[in-house]
């Protein structure tokens, strides 16, 4: 795969200063002493690093699901329909902006473990500046496409009058949380989590706080409906922003920008040309799970109401079983990155090995109380006598411990995607889904019925993690991985 190496020379791209230059901004011995994931023991780096984005992981999801409830208690059935019609929209939107924010934090962990604070300057203040420029023209183009967009998704008609409504005011919205992101990705790249974890809990109360407010509407405040609900995610998302400003600059974090420094938030083609070749693969491994997801969906509700619950249910628990592997996963990506940067390989290469190991446990742990408590936990959805909870029961017996092994793949391709090797996860996965997983279902339906459905999910798991392995010890995705910033920090001795 010939995208599989780091760019030589990144750290003198777009004039960056080499380290121990002159210039302001410049890297100086120490320079990147706050937020560096090169030093230190590996493991408890590693979960302090990944525990703060987990919680924001875990405040994000619950977030999503108070809202449902206040939009359904509030307002219906069909205002709660139009909201995930419009969510499915909002998520492919985000699955772009998304892998050009990993592909930032990747090359902004590069610079910053190779001490060069001015080379991850540029790439985050182009990446910030790309993105949000994207999400300002998209928000255009959205707010008079919505009504389009929702027909081309057969949008129930009692539900498109608010689907539009919803859908406009999310779009407005989208600057504000592309640009959220934007920093909280660029600061973890920098290793810094926690300050992404205060701005995603004040995002949480603030947008909890005002949805009922605005739905229903309070003192001079008229009542918006769904709109309402709309318009305190944005308000949530701007007040996540702007804390976000406030702390960068208060603190005096590595990456903020000032005087001719600003000028970095225009897009230059020597940042973008890394950032958009590595972000748009990134991208599309969301959109392959979100189009996979879909056609299970479809699968699923071939079976019967009681299945799909059944299967709706489940996804409700996964969401959450699949937090600690995305966690781990990113926080391996950024510390592997800075070692790049730092030229220290083996440690990279230690990272990922506990990174395995604590995703199996974190991971295994919460299989097992899944699996456990699954009664009481299914009931939380279904109700304590629904005839869907002891299919639901089957499902998780099944399917909760692939989760184990794709977890594995996650921390895997972390590290890989750190040394820029991006096509080679997307081809795994895709393989994984569509070959794999819909040809066992496919192969094995008329033997075994609905139990293809379910079985579909230990198998492509095994698939991708035997590939991931495949393509990890054997793959040349590492040949030039040295060299990558001349004059970086040579890797200290006996470090982790």
């Amino acid at each position: 795969m010939t995208d599989a190496t780091s760019d030589p020379g990144a750290a003198a791209q777009s004039g960056a200063s080499q380290p121990g230059a002159s210039q302001p901004g410049a890297s100086q011995p120490g320079a990147a002493r706050r937020g560096d994931l090169t030093q230190g023991p590996i493991l408890r780096t590693l979960l302090l690093f990944s525990i703060p984005t987990l919680l924001s992981n875990v405040l994000q999801t619950l977030n999503g699901s108070v809202n449902a409830v206040w939009v359904g208690r509030l307002i219906g059935e069909s205002a709660l329909a139009a909201t995930a019609n419009a969510n499915v929209i909002t998520f492919l939107l985000f699955s772009a902006v998304f892998g050009f924010g990993m592909a930032t934090t990747v090359k902004v962990g590069q610079h910053y473990g190779a001490r060069n604070i001015d080379a991850a300057r540029r790439t985050f203040g182009a990446g910030t500046g790309f993105c949000t420029l994207l999400s300002l023209a998209v928000a255009i183009a959205g707010w008079f496409a919505s009504p389009q967009l929702l027909r081309l998704m057969a949008t129930p008609g009692a539900s498109m009058a608010e689907a539009d409504a919803y859908l406009r005011v999310i779009f407005l919205s989208l600057p504000f949380g592309t640009l959220t992101m934007m920093l909280s990705m660029g600061l973890r790249g920098a290793g810094d989590a926690r300050t992404p974890l205060y701005a995603m809990i004040l995002t949480v109360v603030i947008d909890i706080a005002f949805n009922p407010l605005l739905i229903r509407g309070i003192g001079p405040i008229p009542p918006l409906g769904i709109a309402g609900s709309a318009l305190s995610t944005a308000i949530a998302n701007l007040a996540g922003v702007v804390l976000l400003v406030v702390v960068l600059y208060r603190k005096d974090l590595p990456l903020r920008l000032r005087g001719a420094e600003l000028a970095y938030l225009r897009p230059v083609a020597s940042e973008l040309g890394y950032i958009v070749t590595k972000g748009l693969p990134m991208g599309a491994q969301m959109l392959l799970i979100a189009a996979a997801q879909l056609v299970m969906v479809g699968l699923v509700n071939r079976e019967g109401l009681d299945t799909t619950a059944a299967y709706g249910a489940s996804m409700q628990l996964w969401n959450y079983l699949q937090m600690p592997a995305f966690a781990i996963g990113s926080a391996v990506s950024a510390m592997v990155a800075q070692s790049i940067g730092a030229d220290d390989h083996r440690r990279a290469a230690a990272v990922t090995l506990y990174g395995v190991a604590a995703n199996l446990i974190m991971t295994g742990v919460l299989a097992v109380l899944i699996v456990g408590f699954d009664r009481p936990l299914l009931a939380l959805f279904l109700g304590h006598d629904s005839p869907a909870i002891p299919i639901a029961r089957h499902i998780q017996l099944i399917c909760t411990w692939s989760f184990m092994l794709s977890g594995v793949m996650m921390v895997m391709t972390g590290t890989m995607r750190a040394y820029g090797a991006v096509m080679l996860p997307l081809v795994i996965l895709f393989i994984a889904f569509y070959p794999a997983r819909m040809g066992f279902y496919f192969s094995v339906y008329h033997l075994i019925g609905s139990e293809a459905l379910w079985w579909s999910y230990p198998a492509s798991s095994a698939v991708a993690l035997g590939l991931t392995v495949l393509a990890y010890t054997r793959g040349g995705w590492r040949k030039n991985r040295t060299g990558i910033y001349p004059g970086a920090a040579p890797a200290a001795a006996g470090r982790g």
